[in-house]
Formats: structure tokens, sequence, C-alpha cells
């Protein structure tokens, strides 16, 4: 006797969900109608699916090995070979009269479009633009100018000559796609395509456009304005959707700018704190006073205290990278004193001096 459950996979104890998934995995891999299917397992599948699927016939089933419900069951072996296979237990299949017609819904997706015309996108596409490091922190804009598909700007992606109108695409009678069907053992299976004419529009131009030839797409060189907002990282991505590649009857692809930032001699970034440096001789820090340091903002006072060690950090609130809604990190000064490599006689003396007083 078949063991359903070897045949699917599976163990007693697998669950409703465990069991469609199995089916759904099996049933795609043998289905006749793709290539390198096998119309035995498919039937196989089929019939453990249809009892394992209902919960009676597969209590009957681990009870007495054959399940009895519906009089037919797995060994009775109803016609075509399925032991009654219920399409009901199954969501995404419907049956039609006699004849079954079914939609595959999301089990056959793959194989026949599940019954519904996909909608087409162009391609996407990628540019890579270089930034200062300050354009990265406060943000710019830039315009590129980019050789693709894109839609017709004399008859704005219509295909219609200017002053001519659309009609209804005689081929599909204005529903934009083409469906047919497909009869096999398994019933009869309808998929639907785009309309080779109007390209899944449902109409066409009454006189087609020249400079594009009723094709609403044309190769042609498009400005982009790209806007970098304030606080980019190195090696960051701007997705402006729909400015990627045009295709006939459907959306433009996206366009993808990869942002190159390069480095700066005077500041790095941490989060959002940027930092730098402040050299200072060995006399200011043990004496203190004020100094002037560089931002990007322009020049900016700072104190430093009597006795400061070296790389010990002052912190320059609000002059760091903008974030959030008007608010900014802090610049945080490292200072940097600079010992003498030379000193003369004099000063030797006098440092000789203060460290007899213990300094």
């Amino acid at each position: 006797m078949k063991n359903y459950y070897d045949i699917l996979g599976i163990t007693k104890s697998a669950s409703d969900e465990d069991i469609k998934k199995a089916f759904r995995k099996l049933a795609h891999k043998y289905h006749p109608d793709k290539k390198g299917g096998d119309e035995a397992k498919f039937k196989e599948v089929s019939e453990a699916y249809s009892v394992l699927s209902d919960k009676k016939k597969r209590a009957e089933y681990d009870t007495y090995g054959k399940a009895f419900a519906g009089g037919g069951g797995p060994q009775g072996g109803a016609a075509g070979g399925f032991g009654g296979f219920d399409f009901s237990n199954f969501q995404g299949f419907s049956g039609q009269g006699g004849g079954v017609e079914f939609d595959l819904g999301d089990i056959f997706g793959d194989v026949f479009g599940g019954g519904q015309s996909r909608a087409k996108r162009g391609r996407d596409i990628s540019i890579d633009i270089e930034l200062s490091f300050r354009e990265s922190i406060f943000g710019t804009e830039r315009r590129v100018l980019l050789s693709k598909t894109s839609g017709c700007d004399t008859c704005d992606g219509s295909g219609a000559k200017k002053g001519s109108k659309l009609i209804t695409c005689s081929s599909c009678n204005g529903k934009g796609d083409i469906r047919e069907s497909r009869s096999t053992f398994f019933g009869t299976f309808t998929s639907a395509r785009p309309c080779p004419r109007c390209h899944g529009r449902g109409q066409i131009p009454e006189t087609v456009c020249e400079a594009c030839r009723g094709e609403g797409v044309r190769k042609r060189q498009e400005e982009i304005h790209i806007v970098v907002p304030a606080g980019v990282e190195d090696g960051e991505m701007i997705r402006m959707p729909g400015r990627g590649e045009a295709v006939q009857g459907g959306g433009a692809g996206d366009l993808y700018v990869k942002l190159h930032i390069k480095a700066d001699a005077k500041f790095s970034r941490e989060g959002t704190n940027l930092l730098t440096s402040l050299p200072i001789k060995l006399s200011d820090a043990l004496l203190g006073g004020e100094h002037h340091v560089t931002t990007l903002d322009g020049e900016e006072a700072v104190n430093v205290t009597p006795g400061i060690t070296h790389g010990e950090v002052i912190r320059v609130r609000g002059k760091g990278v903008p974030h959030g809604r008007g608010a900014r990190g802090d610049l945080l000064v490292r200072v940097d004193i600079q010992f003498p490599k030379k000193l003369s006689k004099s000063s030797r003396e006098l440092i000789e001096k203060l460290r007899k007083e213990g300094l």
C-alpha cells in the first residue's frame, strides 16, 4: 500500500500548511506541462494530497490505511487516476461546470502566469557621482545628462501624432491582454499575456507619432535633476523611482545613484559628529587662552583651559552633521600640543628652573 506521507515527503505530525506546501513544491516539479515533468509522479502526489488535505479522509487513512469518505478513496481509483481529488479544498482553484476550468492561482503561477497578465517594467539603471565632503554634510543638487530609453517627449508617451486620437485595439477589444486556454488531463487552464499590438494598453494611435513610430518610447538624452540630502555617507544609494529605462506599455524602471565622498584634509566624520584637530604650543597648553578653529560654517572661537592635556577634546555644539528637523551634531576638536624639537639656551634654562620647582 502507498504511504502518502512518504510520497509528499512529510511526517504524520505534519500540519495542514505543511501538507499544502509539500504539494505545491512537488506539483510544480512534476507537472506534465513543464519541461522535465512526470505525469505518473504528478498523479501520485495529487492522490496523496486529495486524502491528506481532507481531515475526514486523513483520519480514516491514519486509522485503517485507506480513506472511505466520498465512496471512492485512493484504492477505488476515480476516473483519470486522481482518486477523488477535491479541488475545492485548495485555495486558488475554482471549478466551473462539468468541464472544470481552473484558475491556477499561486501554485502554478510560475508556469502559466497565474491566469493574470503581468505589468511590464523597464530596466533599472545606476550611475555614480562624486561629492565633496562639504556637499555630503549640507546636501547639494546635481544635473546629469543620461542617454536612455525614455518616454517620447513629442507625443508624451502616447505613441499618437499630435492632434491624433487613440482608438480601441481590435486585437484585444480594448482589454489589453490576450487570454489563451490550454486543455490537459488536469482540466482547462487559462492564462493571459499582454496584447502584442497595443502592448497591454488597450488602445492604439489612429495616426502614429513620427518621432517614436507609435512606440511611445525612444532612445534619447534626458537631463536628470538629483537632490542629494544633507548628511549622506560614502557608498550610500539614492533611489529615484521611474527614472530608469522606459518600456512600451509599462512602467519605467528606477535610477540608482551611488555616492562617492572625497576625503577632507581637515575634517572626518563619526556618526552625526565632525572631528578636527587644533594644534597649540606648549605654552598655550600651560597658560590657556582663546583660540580659533575652522568649522564648515566658518571660524569659531574656543577656550583652551590652562593645563589642558594632549589629545583632550573640546566640544563645539551644533557644528556637526545636520539630522532630523533642524538638529545638528557637534564638532569635536582634538587638542594637539606641539612640543618644540629644539630648545634655545634660555628656554632650556627656564624649563630646568620649572622642573626644580616641581612643575
